[in-house]
């Protein structure tokens, strides 16, 4: 996913595709374990999905904030 892609999504919607997210990466990670996943590139990139999904509510958070405080 694209980070153009994820901030033009709502709040709302980032926190439930993280957790549609993090969901996955324990399904990739026991097939991992099982040897059944071929490609393991998907574990990588769930992570780095997750992480920018996160970061972007951070920022958002940070900037609430920051318009709260003035």
């Amino acid at each position: 996913m694209k980070i153009y892609e994820i901030r033009e999504m709502k709040n709302d919607e980032l926190v439930k595709r993280i957790k549609e997210e993090e969901d996955n990466l324990v399904d990739l990670k026991f097939q991992n374990e099982l040897k059944s996943l071929t490609n393991t590139a998907k574990l990588k990139t769930a992570k780095r999905d997750i992480a920018r999904m996160k970061t972007v509510l951070r920022e958002r958070e940070l900037q609430d904030a920051k318009k709260s405080d003035k």
